[in-house]
Formats: structure tokens, sequence, C-alpha cells
């Protein structure tokens, strides 16, 4: 595993500490689907996900994530997710936002929101390059469950369920990782079918 949990609390505090703006539940692969989606290049939203690109330079080829980088956008992110990290984010898809209260996404976007804004999605950022396999360890270790410090400052829980994991937000809520391991240049994209809140 290359990072233990200890490492990634003291690389989430150092970050936090120096003021780094970094950036609901079924299942998280143990294993990312290479065969369905191209060993080298899987595939995100229609698009090539290139592991030489940076987590923004990816993200904004996804069909699937338009609002999670007009999110990136408008909280200023921007440069953080293209500097050379590495972090893990945690990635809704479009179908994910469209779940929240209507008009929560538009409210957010607003420029008098953006520290809220910031810590959303920031809470949805790891530090580190932490793969499926080092959460199935994390879980494996932790007895059945694992919390993971974000980059937020709160902590996001996984658990075993069915072929996968699940994760929890700090609210009790839980979002699907519906495609894992999506390597970047400057990090690691996990999709998920949720929003979660600290």
């Amino acid at each position: 595993m290359p990072k233990t949990f200890k490492t990634m609390m003291l690389t989430a505090t150092m970050l936090v500490g120096a003021n780094a703006a970094a950036l609901q539940a079924e299942t998280i692969p143990t294993e990312t689907p290479a065969a369905a989606q191209g060993a080298s290049n899987p595939m995100v939203g229609g698009a090539a996900m290139y592991a030489n690109k940076t987590i923004v330079g990816n993200a904004v080829n996804s069909k699937d994530h338009t609002t999670l980088v007009a999110a990136v956008t408008a909280a200023g992110l921007v440069d953080t997710l293209n500097s050379a990290g590495p972090f893990t984010v945690f990635a809704p898809t479009n179908a994910a936002f469209a779940k929240l209260p209507a008009g929560t996404v538009e409210t957010l976007v607003k420029p008098e929101n953006k520290g809220t804004l910031t810590t959303i999605l920031t809470y949805h950022v790891v530090s580190g390059a932490v793969s499926a396999s080092d959460v199935a360890a994390l879980v494996q270790a932790g007895g059945g469950s694992a919390t993971v410090p974000t980059v937020q400052g709160g902590t996001l829980t996984f658990r075993k369920a069915g072929n996968g994991y699940t994760v929890t937000d700090a609210k009790g809520g839980t979002a699907n990782i519906t495609i894992a391991d999506v390597r970047q240049s400057n990090g690691m994209i996990h999709v998920i079918d949720g929003v979660l809140m600290p």
C-alpha cells in the first residue's frame, strides 16, 4: 500500500495547515474494469482519460462531469487541481448533482457562496493517489470500515459492500463509486453517483 492511513492523515493535515486550496453508496470496484474501459485510457463520460493529463485536463472532456467542472471553476480550484498534487478526487457525475434539491447547484456557484462551494468540493478530495486496492487494504485492516481524512478537514468512511465498497459522508449520505482507478498525471479519480456533504 503506497500510503498508510497515518501518512494520508499527516499529508492532509499539512495541506490544510498550509491553506492549500485543494479540492452515498453502493460500491467501488476493487479492480478497475480495464477490459471494458481500456487498460491504459479508461473511458469516462464518453471520453478517454489519459494518464499523462491532469485531473482537470481530463475532467473537462467528460460529458458526465460538466457540472463538476463548472463548480470547480466557480470555486477557483482549477489551478490547484492542475498542480502536481497528488490528489484523489471522488468525482460526482451530472446525475449526482441533479439529485440535490432544485436550485442547489445554481445557488452554490454564485460568487457570494464561493466559500461554501469550496468546502463541499474539497470534501471530495483526499491527499495522495489512493487506489481501490488501497481502500480495500484500509477496510480490511479496519475490520470492515476505514475512515480517511479529506483535504477539507472532514472524513469519508469506506465499507465493503457486495463486489465493492461504499463511501459515506459526514451526514450519513452514501454514494456508489461507479468507475475506480482513473489514473491522472497528478493523482486519481474515482467516479461517484452522489454528492458528498461535510
